[in-house]
């Protein structure tokens, strides 16, 4: 998926399996992992979701090897797969401990060579790295901010690539002003759309909490899964870019500060929602 398609998806309901991937990020990891199905269908229920709906985005999951079924008693369920637990941590923090880089602290460089018997994993090498949000100096060349490279080699180790990859620092030394180059390594213009339709989507619920504080604990719930499945992808097209590259008044910077606001005033009553239908 594109930057440009992830822009059109921000303003949309997000997939109930995007969802369900939020509540078990959310909730299930304070429960050892582990969500019955009878849960998932009632929380889920919240966002007009329906129980087949529910199973099919679940199986979809389990397929991917993110969930594992598994019984608790005479309960169905599916518990998080280590692999589903790495991911959430990892994205645990790319979305909730943001950072930005700075120009001084320098470039992370990958590159990756992949013997001809071994072609397929080309593709998947180039697939991991646009998901971490790495740009692309030229062909083989990828690059991040610095800050990212423990992130990135855990990355490329879990799914089996890192030796086919070689990580570097580096600082840039170019006659051209930072913000041009960096504009030929990443599609900023998408990334800006990207943000600014968080931003015009998620702007109204803020004001609509600031007119109505006390609002039910079950809105809080749905809009703040929301916020979370809408954001999370968010953290992943921009690796926090260096303010000092990125076009002044970069609205990203107010998609983020928007985030944190709708984070620290729904996610309390949300929680206590969340237990209220764990609890059947």
């Amino acid at each position: 998926m594109t930057v440009a398609e992830d822009a059109a998806e921000v303003g949309v309901v997000a997939a109930p399996r995007a969802l369900i991937v939020s509540l078990y990020g959310l909730y299930a990891r304070q429960q050892d992992g582990w969500l019955s199905v009878a849960s998932v269908v009632r929380m889920m229920a919240e966002f007009g979701v329906d129980g087949q709906a529910v199973r099919s985005s679940v199986f979809r999951l389990k397929r991917r090897g993110l969930l594992i079924a598994e019984k608790v008693g005479r309960a169905a369920g599916y518990r998080l797969s280590d692999v589903g637990q790495a991911i959430l941590a990892e994205g645990d923090s790319r979305i909730f401990t943001r950072r930005r880089g700075t120009l001084d602290e320098g470039w992370l460089l990958v590159t990756f060579s992949v013997p001809e018997a071994e072609r397929e994993k080309r593709h998947l090498l180039r697939t991991q790295l646009a998901r971490l949000g790495l740009g692309t100096v030229a062909p083989g060349l990828w690059i991040a901010p610095a800050h990212r490279e423990t992130e990135v080699a855990a990355a490329l180790e879990r799914a089996g690539l890192r030796g086919f990859t070689d990580l570097f620092r580096s600082h840039h030394v170019s006659s051209r002003p930072a913000r041009e180059t960096v504009r030929t390594w990443w599609d900023l213009d998408a990334l800006d759309a990207v943000h600014a339709e968080f931003v015009l989507r998620f702007e109204p619920v803020r004001a609509r909490w600031a007119a109505d504080p006390d609002g039910p604990a079950a809105r809080a719930f749905t809009d703040f899964v929301e916020v979370v499945t809408a954001w999370r992808r968010l953290p992943y097209l921009d690796p926090g870019l260096p303010l000092e590259v990125l076009p002044v008044g970069w609205v990203g910077v107010t998609a983020e500060e928007l985030f944190a606001a709708l984070r620290e005033r729904l996610a309390g009553p949300a929680a206590a929602h969340a237990r209220t239908l764990l609890a059947g």
